[in-house]
């Protein structure tokens, strides 16, 4: 799944050539994905021009410059393609923007998990799209102070990665970024929050900032280099899914442990 450097990476790259580019012709190719008749969908964006894409917690949100906006979840497997119309179409293409600067934007998603959605305005997201009014401040947002995280993490009794990674709680921390931020901290991911003190809770936010700052980084370097990835990055990760090899701080062997087709990584000696 997506996770905030991925996103802020896509963030990055589309901003850099989407704004003032114009669709002039949409398509839908897997409805089952857009949360709209795909004619509907098509007919709204022809015409529309991009202005600079955002980002909110898990989603990706794409302004036209009429104040229409695209709000993409990825879910798992959900990947962009921006490239020359005569390019071959990645399997399970939900749908293209055919842009007047002669290149097509579009979306595959290999097990149709995502979810597209169209609103009129920004006012409009909590009614368009199911779960928006519930979801928390996003993580790195500049008004989410080591405070207030403080505050909303003990809303939660259950174990520390679960509290992390409930959206409700704080928004765009998923399972990979989960396993770095509580390493960073020296705390065990099924550690429950209730047992952690505030001085623990306060290196988890210092470790969200710097893991974050870092990782998005990395990520847009690539992306731009590179181009848009088939699969995200996580060879820069320091814990996740490096089971059985050797831990960057002690030395000891990560632990892996797969439970609700989860896998957690973590340091049993360095991670208290």
């Amino acid at each position: 799944m997506p996770e905030i450097p991925d996103l802020e990476g896509y963030r990055a790259y589309f901003n850099r050539r989407l704004p003032g580019a114009r669709v002039s012709r949409a398509m839908v190719t897997i409805p089952i994905v857009v949360r709209m008749p795909k004619e509907q969908f098509a007919e709204a964006l022809a015409g529309e021009t991009f202005g600079e894409v955002r980002r909110q917690g898990k989603y990706l949100l794409f302004p036209f410059q009429s104040g229409r906006l695209m709000v993409i979840h990825a879910m798992l497997t959900g990947r962009f393609q921006y490239c020359d119309p005569a390019a071959k179409r990645r399997a399970r293409t939900v749908f293209l923007l055919a842009l007047d600067n002669g290149v097509e934007l579009r979306y595959f998603d290999q097990r149709l998990m995502g979810k597209v959605y169209l609103a009129r305005d920004e006012g409009e997201l909590p009614a368009a799209v199911p779960r928006w009014a519930e979801m928390g401040p996003d993580v790195m947002s500049p008004e989410l102070t080591e405070e207030r995280f403080l505050e909303r993490l003990k809303k939660y009794r259950g174990q520390i990665k679960n509290v992390l990674t409930k959206e409700q709680c704080v928004a765009g921390i998923g399972n990979a970024y989960a396993d770095e931020l509580l390493w960073e901290a020296g705390i065990h991911p099924y550690r429950k929050r209730v047992e952690l003190s505030d001085e623990a809770l306060g290196a988890l936010y210092g470790a969200v900032r710097s893991v974050m700052d870092w990782a998005t980084a990395i990520v847009r370097e690539r992306m731009e280099a590179e181009g848009l990835p088939d699969d995200h990055y996580r060879d820069h990760l320091r814990v996740h899914r490096k089971g059985g090899e050797g831990c960057p701080r002690c030395g000891s062997r990560i632990s892996e442990i797969t439970a609700g087709q989860r896998i957690t990584n973590f340091c049993r000696k360095c991670q208290g």
